[in-house]
């Protein structure tokens, strides 16, 4: 799973230095390989660009990432370690290891190049807080995987096609992604992972429908629940239980998780 996770990073890290170079942005050796090799992001413009400056991140942003770190930790080496069923202590590691991460690590790390000058956003924002399946999966989740393909993919499929069927065929291919990086690691439940995102695109062309505004999918409360139960229910096919037995189970031991 890492391998080809590693190796699909690596594609798409080049395809995103490529396009900003042939756009005429030249930066220099020590930002390239910055951007290429110590910064999980996909916004190769706003990185490798020597005229933008962010602001300094302050004190609360150090501690927010630096919380969610250390409650990943806590997750993977005590809470898991305590439950009795393995499908709980799968799923409770693979959440603590997406804190330390996701929300944590990478958190942290942008904020080391935000203090360095360097605009490095980062790639969770605060998902919790989306009130659309639009904003949940475009601007608040993976935001690196969402630039490549909103970028790479719906922007060439949207010339070609209507917007419905673009979001669609994008989350489509989503699937079949993690297809690849879960069920084909895991030897097992091929086509969940593709189902979980079709379920996303669909649910996603109701909530932008007619019929979907009227009844305020996209927006406040109704919005909110409507996302978490959309992205959240259905994730029982997206990580499995053969993932969670054959790859997070192993993935845990070998930390000294379980």
């Amino acid at each position: 799973m890492w391998t080809m996770a590693f190796a699909l990073y690596a594609a798409c890290k080049w395809l995103t230095y490529r396009e900003t170079i042939r756009h005429g942005l030249r930066p220099g050796a020590a930002r390239t390989l910055a951007y290429l090799l110590a910064w999980p992001g996909m916004d190769a413009a706003e990185f490798l660009d020597t005229q933008k400056v962010p602001a300094k991140p302050q004190t609360r942003g150090w501690l927010f990432a630096a919380a969610k770190m250390g409650g990943g930790v806590i997750v993977v080496w005590l809470i898991a370690r305590a439950l009795a069923y393995p499908l709980l202590i799968g799923w409770s590691g693979m959440i603590g290891i997406v804190f330390i991460l996701h929300f944590g690590l990478f958190h942290l790390l942008s904020l080391l190049w935000q203090r360095a000058g360097i605009t490095a956003t980062p790639i969770m924002q605060n998902p919790l807080l989306a009130t659309s399946l639009t904003a949940f999966w475009g601007h608040r989740w993976n935001t690196a995987f969402n630039e490549l393909a909103f970028r790479f993919t719906y922007r060439p499929l949207r010339r070609l096609t209507t917007p419905m069927a673009a979001i669609l065929m994008v989350f489509g291919l989503s699937g079949l992604i993690h297809d690849l990086l879960i069920s084909l690691p895991a030897h097992g439940g091929y086509g969940l992972p593709t189902l979980y995102f079709l379920i996303q695109g669909f649910a996603t062309v109701i909530e932008r429908s007619r019929i979907g505004r009227a009844i305020g999918l996209g927006r406040g409360k109704r919005g909110w629940l409507f996302t978490l139960l959309v992205t959240v229910t259905p994730a029982y096919w997206l990580f499995h239980p053969q993932f969670i037995k054959h790859v997070i189970l192993p993935m845990l031991n070998a930390i000294g998780a379980t």
